[in-house]
């Protein structure tokens, strides 16, 4: 693993359109599918990646909290499995029934979508407004395994509010950090 920050796709950028294969329902769900009425959220991470596995309890927390209010998540795994079997589809599927995951998590074998979203490395948030233009990119909190910051969601927490409420979402925003996208 290389720990790798978050590229932040510029503020503002449309989101990339995709129609990916649920691993849980083998559905094939879209952009469009995904959408929430407010905003919606696009995180990318895997089955393996220890800051994936450190935040994936708040992540479930994060989703229960916000759902409700017109905020849909969809998760996109997009690393290679022939070289990272542990991130293949059936791993993510037992990833999101073990931990309890109630969102799309895609698998984007070509990584097409991952290159179109600009990420960079598992986890990588995108917040993007009822308009489908990004109003957030960058971390979950600034938890990282062994760093003894909670695990908070706060970043996304305040960006998902403010976007909740209307209000302008705060510009210092920081990239995520974790394990760099396992790319072909």
């Amino acid at each position: 693993m290389a720990l790798t920050p978050s590229s932040m796709m510029p503020l503002g950028t449309p989101a990339p359109g995709f129609s990916l294969p649920d691993v849980v329902s083998d559905k094939m769900i879209s952009l469009a599918d995904a959408r929430g009425a407010k905003g919606t959220v696009v995180m990318f991470i895997c089955a393996h990646c220890p800051y994936v596995i450190h935040i994936q309890q708040e992540i479930v927390r994060v989703v229960k909290d916000y759902q409700d209010q017109g905020v849909d998540f969809v998760a996109i795994s997009s690393n290679d499995v022939e070289k990272y079997p542990n991130d293949a589809p059936e791993k993510l599927k037992e990833q999101a029934k073990q931990v309890g995951f109630t969102f799309p998590y895609l698998y984007d074998e070509s990584q097409d979508v991952a290159k179109a979203y600009q990420a960079e490395c598992t986890p990588d948030f995108f917040l993007f407004d009822e308009n489908n233009l990004c109003v957030y990119r960058g971390r979950m909190d600034e938890a990282t395994p062994g760093n003894g910051k909670p695990v908070n969601g706060k970043d996304l927490r305040a960006a998902l509010d403010a976007l909740i409420a209307g209000r302008q979402i705060f510009e210092e925003q920081f990239p995520s950090m974790g394990c760099n996208i396992k790319w072909k």
